[in-house]
């Protein structure tokens, strides 16, 4: 067989009995596939699913070939080596102890053939901007971008012939993603990635939407599946409004079809009371018209029937996709107020900070992998101490970290929104996280059940209802973990917050649309910059 993912007949349900596939099956071959869906639905179980990290209830999956899987939420060793990490620790100790005289056969055979391992290495953390890291380094001293891109070297130094890449461009500075998707627009066997990075799905044969507990193909990158979406949309909508019309007619067809019924019998009742027809006709006629009446009455409610089935299954075909709907606090900052001041900063990392936040600024931090960014913002909180000079936030200021660990993964989403706004009602706390969808019983869902989408979602609105509101809000990456829909809806929600704004992010769209008034890059000191 050539090498493929195979899944047949799949089910899977979590432990709380909910099920999120079922009878699901497809081949995935080679080439490069985008998988897209709302949060929730089901991507990375999907992905974990086939790397045999969770074990279906029913089904098969197969993948022929060597198996790759870069996991969304890579997490390291940070005492590991860097060889380790890259797989080569083994035949680079085999080839130290060969050029020292030392070497046994044992480390002839743990060489094998790959003499030049330790160019090769090099030249694949040249490319994909790793060339500052060293092989004996620790994975605890690089940032966890550059974790991210040392798990990516790995497949690229021994490829396997499948391989599954779950967000890849999480934490990814704007350089480095691009050789990322150098990466996959190269890679040579079968390889499937979940993204929300646009640039990177265009870098696609082919999109699987999953949707429903089900997968649609569509061929071609994601602006070919966006295409076809609208397209789809349109019909769909053409479809409902002809439903529409056509059970309004059946509507009224039916009433006007009872209103001649009623009339027909009226009159005759008139002309026997006038004793213009004998009783045994008029009984005769009464029971005709009240069987034409009975079979009109069924043929109209059968039509109306059919018209309704008709309207619902077009709108069945109609997306009516939930995103967030963020109602912010409204903590209006004046211009000119100062919201938070920076005086001769140096940071843990050795970066050197001035700067002066007033008033509604929306600023976007910028900056490569492993400069500072999270540092900053973790120094502003207070999680870090600066190493000289002084940091005074002037107004209340809420963070959200790129780890999303601000909730107690044992408690409730409802329950950890009261822990932050103890003073809240059990319907204010509802009745915010229904604006984030967590609607009904959904409050009451274990935050660590919850998928990277939905813990955004859960994280960002128990902080958005805490007590004080916000007036400065600090975001690390904040899209990292959101569906497309949503990146879009967060970004004009934060466009119409009242307070002051730091996100760091890579992502320049979202910071674009998201309103920023003012560009920082941070790289051993903090400056101004032009993002054209």
């Amino acid at each position: 067989m050539q090498h493929a993912i195979v899944v047949n007949d799949l089910r899977f349900t979590w432990p709380d009995g909910q099920t999120l596939f079922d009878e699901l099956t497809f081949t995935v071959g080679a080439g490069r596939t985008g998988l897209v869906g709302t949060n929730g639905s089901g991507k990375s179980t999907l992905l974990r699913i086939i790397a045999g990290a969770l074990r279906p209830a029913h089904g098969s999956v197969h993948v022929a070939g060597t198996l790759g899987y870069l996991r969304q939420d890579l997490t390291l060793d940070p005492d590991l080596p860097v060889d380790e990490v890259l797989g080569i620790a083994a035949a680079r100790r085999a080839l130290r102890a060969i050029e020292a005289g030392v070497g046994t056969d044992a480390d002839f055979a743990a060489v094998g053939d790959d003499w030049d391992v330790n160019e090769r290495a090099r030249a694949a953390l040249d490319r994909l901007g790793l060339a500052h890291i060293g092989l004996d380094r620790r994975v605890g001293e690089v940032s966890g971008g550059e974790a991210m891109l040392l798990g990516l070297t790995a497949y690229v130094l021994n490829p396997p012939t499948v391989l599954l890449l779950d967000e890849p461009t999480n934490n990814l500075d704007l350089d480095a993603r691009t050789r990322l998707y150098d990466v996959v627009a190269t890679w040579p066997g079968v390889l499937v990635v979940v993204s929300h990075d646009r640039e990177l799905l265009e870098r696609v044969d082919q999109i699987a939407e999953l949707r429903d507990g089900g997968l649609r193909w569509y061929g071609g990158t994601f602006s070919d599946y966006e295409a076809a979406v609208a397209a789809e949309q349109e019909t769909a909508l053409r479809l409902v409004r002809a439903a529409e019309g056509d059970m309004r007619r059946q509507q009224r067809d039916l009433i006007e079809a009872r209103i001649r019924a009623d009339r027909r019998a009226a009159q005759g009742r008139r002309q026997q009371l006038a004793g213009g027809i004998p009783k045994i006709v008029a009984g005769g006629l009464k029971r005709q018209a009240q069987q034409t009446a009975g079979r009109q009455r069924i043929l109209h409610g059968e039509k109306l029937d059919e018209a309704r089935s008709r309207l619902v299954e077009a709108e069945e075909a109609v997306r009516d996709d939930d995103t967030i709907r963020v109602d912010l606090p409204h903590t209006a900052v004046p211009a000119g107020r100062v919201v938070l001041t920076a005086r001769d900063v140096v940071l843990r990392n050795g970066a050197r900070v001035d700067l002066d936040v007033r008033g509604p600024e929306r600023i976007a931090l910028l900056g490569p992998n492993g400069a500072g960014k999270t540092t900053l913002l973790e120094t502003i909180v207070g999680t870090f101490t600066v190493a000289s000079g002084t940091i005074a936030p002037a107004v209340p200021l809420r963070y959200l970290p790129q780890r999303l660990d601000v909730l107690d993964p044992a408690a409730s989403i409802a329950a950890n929104a009261k822990r932050l706004a103890p003073a809240a009602t059990t319907n204010e706390i509802h009745a915010s996280l229904a604006r984030f969808l967590f609607r009904g019983s959904r409050a009451d869902q274990a935050v660590g059940t919850l998928s990277g989408g939905e813990r955004f979602r859960a994280t960002l609105a128990a902080l958005l209802l805490a007590q004080p509101a916000p007036q400065l809000l600090l975001l690390d990456e904040p899209t990292n973990n959101l569906d497309l829909a949503s990146v879009d809806q967060l970004a004009q929600a934060l466009a119409a917050y009242r307070g002051a704004l730091i996100v760091s992010s890579h992502d320049l769209p979202f910071l674009r649309t998201a309103g920023i008034t003012r560009w920082l890059r941070l790289d051993r000191e903090l400056t101004e910059v032009d993002p054209q």
